[in-house]
């Protein structure tokens, strides 16, 4: 499973991340217990109807049962993918069922596939990359830049994502999938939503842009990943020469791990982390964090009491 309901190629490991910085402002506000109980029972029968609804009467997306269960996690113990994509996309911990895998995947079924196909790639002497997955939620409309090709926040991402070892791909959003669709069914449409302060009033309905629009964030979720190769030293070593004689050898056999994509991706969080972590002191400024702090909701104000343009 990952945030774009897409499947990966390789079949190597998938990830999914979320993280938020301390300075993101996020609501106090308790969800009725009612609508949390409502919440956790959609959840575990897979409804996404009763989901919806459960979270527009108020419902925490990160509510727990007495079992210290929350939705999301009941949602990927039955496998109801679709239902654990909604919640995502509510903003739902998704470290809380990450750090329950051996993968740090959130499709258990896959989960197990992963693992038979780790096994059997050791057991032959080879090894495998894969695609690690990281969203950040809470981020706010405007940082980065759309007139700086040096400071666009898609570029800086990518850059800071291609410069880990192994690393030989990136998308964002849709990625190369937006490639090979129409228009129509590449851009993401708009909503007025006058509860989504830090989007500037607004929503979309989908999040095909991954959360970053001509250079700068839409208030949406940043959803970035990273395609790794398999580790390069085989315990069945390929084909190479001697550089002394230039004469056909061997490469030497070595100790390796099957992959490091799980590894991978904990850094591809780091670094997806340290990126936007510049780009909102660039917007917000100030010599401590109480001043960051103060810039940041004052902006959030500003967002809050526009009118028009």
């Amino acid at each position: 499973m990952t945030g774009t309901g897409r499947t990966f190629k390789g079949g190597a490991t998938r990830r999914l991340l979320l993280f938020g910085a301390a300075f993101m402002v996020t609501t106090s506000a308790q969800a009725d217990a009612a609508a949390d109980r409502r919440l956790l029972e959609a959840a575990a029968a897979g409804d996404r109807a009763r989901v919806a609804a459960a979270l527009k009467a108020g419902a925490a997306v990160d509510a727990r049962d007495s079992r210290r269960q929350t939705p999301l996690l009941l949602a990927v113990a039955g496998n109801r993918i679709e239902v654990a994509l909604d919640l995502i996309a509510a903003g739902a911990d998704i470290n809380a069922v990450a750090d329950k895998s051996q993968l740090r995947t959130l499709d258990a079924g896959a989960e197990q596939e992963m693992i038979a196909r780790i096994d059997a790639a050791k057991a032959e002497g080879n090894t495998l990359g894969g695609i690690a997955e990281v969203v950040c939620d809470g981020v706010p409309v405007g940082l980065g830049s759309h007139i700086s090709w040096a400071r666009k926040i898609d570029g800086r991402l990518a850059a800071a994502i291609m410069s880990i070892p192994a690393v030989k791909a990136v998308e964002i959003g849709l990625g190369v999938e937006a490639a090979r669709r129409q228009g129509s069914d590449v851009h993401d449409e708009i909503d007025s939503d006058d509860r989504n302060v830090k989007a500037g009033r607004v929503r979309r309905r989908t999040n095909r842009a991954g959360g970053m629009e001509g250079g700068i964030t839409n208030g949406e979720q940043i959803v970035v990943r990273a395609a790794m190769k398999p580790i390069s030293t085989l315990m069945r070593p390929l084909g190479t020469i001697e550089m002394k004689t230039r004469e056909p050898a061997q490469a030497v056999a070595e100790r390796s791990d099957v992959t490091a994509v799980p590894a991978m991706g904990v850094i591809a969080e780091s670094m997806t982390a340290f990126i936007v972590a510049q780009a909102f002191l660039e917007k917000f400024g100030g010599d401590s964090l109480g001043e960051t702090r103060r810039n940041y909701e004052g902006y959030l104000s500003s967002l809050r009491e526009r009118k028009g343009r």
